[in-house]
């Protein structure tokens, strides 16, 4: 693959990652969001404002079928509450 070609590939992967964080910081009507990607274990985090006002079940009722659409190969996309 050509450098170009793997620039284009990491400017789509960003754009992807940062869809998916705007869409959950509108799912969960917060007003700020910070995320973060652990390459060496494959993990996005995703710290949400106001998420710690969900309970557990809401959450996963709210994320999971965004997770199920999303098209990224994270082994885990952990969300976490703003601090």
């Amino acid at each position: 693959m050509s450098e170009q070609n793997e620039e284009e590939a990491l400017s789509a992967w960003q754009e992807d990652v940062e869809f998916l964080v705007n869409i959950l910081k509108e799912s969960f009507e917060s007003t700020d969001v910070n995320y973060s990607v652990d390459e060496h274990n494959n993990v996005l985090y995703v710290e949400l404002e106001g998420l710690q006002d969900y309970s557990d079940e809401e959450i996963i009722e709210i994320a999971e079928p965004i997770f199920e659409t999303a098209d990224l190969d994270f082994e885990d996309i952990i969300l976490l509450p703003l601090s």
